[in-house]
């Protein structure tokens, strides 16, 4: 490529065709840049393929602050991207590229068609007829500045290794979740030798290992309601939790799975040992302890025949209240103890199970089953209303590569989305103005 003019449009290079980059390289394109992609698989936006069960779930319905509230400590740093690329403003623009979108109960929002392919394409078509150019199966094997100020990438592809120059360069490659689509990480060599810090990545959203040969035996139970806590590890039950989050809850032969136990993850990932951290969950949230213990200690009338196994039945699958009622002494050789036989230490006993059942987590599935990547690149090296980097001039950081990840439900890929959207419409202001 050539030097570019005063006051002409800036080439612009894309580096990764996932949510992030193609809709930068679509706004940017449309902006008046010189746009190219560079991605090293052989197909566009494999994540998104894979996302949601193959549905994908785009966003989410609520507003910007709605959304930033699910990324605990980037909260502010992407309030203004996607306070100016909204949910709502994403929801228009996918029905604006003909992917009709539905709310469903959770407050996800989905494709009407529950396929995936339809948001990728959509994204991939936009990209290409707003006139962006892509090379596929081109791997960037790194990035330095020339002298004269401009970018240049190293490429290699099939037909072996190429140099492409720019006078702005988007990095959207992702981070490490999915290594089997194409996202390894590469990007954090790249941009740590350029002087950006690399906050330890990790796992999140991702499934836990652990439990119990109770628990594992109760596999492929679902509960719907539940909520989940981690605190420190040596700290009392009433102190404020690390993270709080009410959804639905997975037993899986391995451990633990389903929204709640994934949200959770990240702050179970972010100590330096598991054994730092103490899972716990209330299993009948909308039942206050107060209410329970009265239940639980009534002596007299019907109430006092009523089996404890019974009573724990009416707010709890029957596999896990036979399991809870074992485990609490509610048995004896006749059978289910009632609640007049019920003793006031298997009381107490079976209160902290429904209400602080704690669980032993020794690890998570890992990066191969991780939705998302914690950690990434300082978001302090980032200026959060243009996503430029506050070390390279002419170098824009967007997507999962940041050190951004928020609860499960379509809150990352809006995330995607908006930063994304930032860096193009920063990145597309013509050179000299």
């Amino acid at each position: 490529m050539s030097a570019s003019s005063p006051s002409s449009p800036p080439r612009i290079l894309v580096l990764g065709a996932g949510a992030a980059g193609m809709m930068a390289a679509a706004v940017a394109a449309r902006r008046g840049g010189d746009v190219t992609v560079l991605e090293k698989n052989r197909k566009t936006g494999v994540k998104i393929l894979m996302s949601g069960g193959t549905r994908c779930n785009i966003t989410h319905d609520t507003d910007a602050r709605g959304i930033t509230e699910a990324f605990a400590h980037a909260r502010r740093f992407l309030q203004p991207s996607v306070g100016k690329f909204s949910p709502r403003q994403v929801i228009e623009h996918f029905e604006s590229l003909g992917v009709a979108t539905k709310r469903e109960s959770t407050g996800k929002i989905f494709p009407t068609s529950n396929r995936a392919l339809d948001v990728r394409d959509a994204l991939h078509r936009d990209m290409l007829d707003a006139g962006a150019k892509l090379e596929m199966e081109a791997a960037v094997e790194g990035l330095r500045m020339a002298a004269d100020g401009r970018w240049i990438v190293t490429v290699q592809s099939p037909t072996g290794q190429h140099e492409l120059t720019a006078d702005r360069v988007i990095v959207t490659a992702g981070g490490r979740s999915w290594p089997g689509c194409g996202t390894t990480g590469d990007a954090y060599e790249w941009l740590q030798s350029l002087g950006h810090t690399i906050v330890r990545t990790r796992p999140a959203l991702v499934p836990l290992v652990g439990g119990t040969d109770a628990t594992r035996g109760l596999s492929g139970l679902t509960l719907d309601d539940v909520v989940a806590e981690v605190h420190e590890a040596d700290s009392r039950s009433s102190k404020r939790p690390l993270v709080r989050r009410r959804s639905s809850w997975l037993f899986t032969h391995f451990g633990f799975s389903g929204p709640a136990a994934m949200d959770v993850s990240g702050v179970l990932t972010l100590a330096d040992s598991m054994r730092d951290r103490r899972l716990q969950l209330d299993l009948i949230p909308d039942l206050p302890e107060p209410q329970l213990r009265d239940q639980l200690t009534r002596r007299s009338g019907a109430s006092a025949s009523q089996t404890v196994a019974s009573l724990i039945g009416q707010w709890v699958p029957s596999r896990l209240a036979a399991e809870i009622s074992t485990t609490c002494g509610a048995k004896h050789e006749r059978g289910d103890k009632t609640l007049a036989e019920f003793s006031t230490a298997g009381v107490n006993q079976l209160i902290d199970h429904l209400k602080r059942w704690r669980l032993p987590v020794h690890d998570t599935r890992g990066f191969a089953k991780a939705e998302v990547t914690a950690g990434g690149v300082a978001l302090t090296d980032v200026d959060s209303r243009t996503m430029l980097s506050r070390h390279a001039p002419g170098l824009y950081i967007a997507g999962e590569v940041l050190d951004v990840d928020g609860w499960i439900g379509g809150y990352n890929f809006q995330a995607a989305f908006s930063t994304g959207h930032a860096a193009a419409v920063a990145a597309s202001e013509p050179i000299g103005d």
